[in-house]
């Protein structure tokens, strides 16, 4: 078993989960009040997704980055010291909304969605959940997120949703892509989604054997109460843990989370029963090496 600390993640809303149906926050003060929750139970970073404000409409995303900004100042206020990381998920070569929103906000770290997916989903008759559609993420769009990264001097977290993307990173470490000034290489392989990494223990053991040197590495997991053996393989094998209300809505007894403080509640027992003590914020800068806090 590994001794080092293991950083927590909590990921507080997602991108499109209906507040009306799920506990999702949604406004400035309810982001704040969740990141709380999970802050105090030990998260360090906060993955954050925006939604828009408007009345009846907190199920769409945002790209305004005046609403980006109150949302991080709030969640900021709320949880001294923590690491903010942005979100930048959009479909097709347009990336001007998460540009701006990251030019304006700098968080700490920003999400690099590192290749192409067919994003697929099947419903148990065999119909298409939504229509197939390719999660594109061409070498040139992930050249222009690390540009405007650079410029903010945001830390980018690769997301690797199969094997040949965590390959790709490797690459792009090795072919100058990464500005050293922003940290080390992180990857973060997301597992659970139906086209893409299964959520397997098995599968992740091979996955490290892929990352460029001097590399860190986390893993988001997708599902129900299934998901809590492989977060203790993650925390077995060095990796640091990330969960809530945008992966999961499932505590690991099967009982429906009620917030995001009691998914990363669970998730610090997985770091304990791997005897991993919990990063401070401090400490989770330090293991990514981020730019020093403003």
């Amino acid at each position: 078993m590994t001794t080092d600390k293991a950083i927590l993640t909590c990921a507080l809303t997602g991108v499109l989960t209906n507040p009306a149906q799920y506990p999702v926050p949604v406004t400035p003060a309810q982001m704040a009040a969740s990141a709380r929750e999970a802050f105090d139970a030990g998260a360090s970073i906060m993955h954050i997704h925006i939604r828009d404000q408007r009345a009846n409409m907190g199920h769409l995303p945002s790209w305004d980055p005046e609403v980006v900004a109150t949302v991080a100042a709030a969640i900021r206020d709320a949880c001294p010291g923590v690491i903010l990381n942005l979100t930048t998920g959009v479909i097709g070569p347009d990336i001007s909304g998460p540009a701006a929103c990251i030019a304006h906000v700098k968080p700490e770290i920003a999400a690099c969605n590192a290749g192409s997916l067919n994003y697929l989903k099947l419903k148990e008759d065999g119909r298409w959940a939504w229509p197939p559609m390719v999660f594109d993420n061409p070498v040139q769009k992930v050249q222009s997120f690390l540009d405007v990264m650079k410029a903010a001097g945001s830390h980018p977290e690769f997301e690797c949703f199969d094997v040949g993307i965590v390959r790709s990173v490797g690459m792009y470490v090795k072919s100058g892509m990464l500005p050293k000034e922003l940290g080390r290489p992180e990857y973060n392989f997301v597992m659970g989604v139906a086209s893409g990494m299964p959520c397997d223990p098995d599968l992740l053991a091979l996955l490290p054997r892929w990352l460029a040197p001097d590399s860190v590495w986390q893993a988001t997991l997708i599902g129900r109460a299934e998901i809590w053996n492989v977060h203790d393989k993650v925390a077995e094998l060095g990796g640091h843990l990330r969960t809530g209300l945008e992966d999961t809505f499932y505590l690991r007894n099967g009982e429906r989370a009620t917030g995001n403080g009691v998914l990363i509640q669970e998730l610090a027992k997985c770091a304990q029963r791997a005897r991993r003590e919990i990063a401070s914020p401090a400490e989770a800068r330090a293991l990514l090496g981020l730019r020093a806090q403003a």
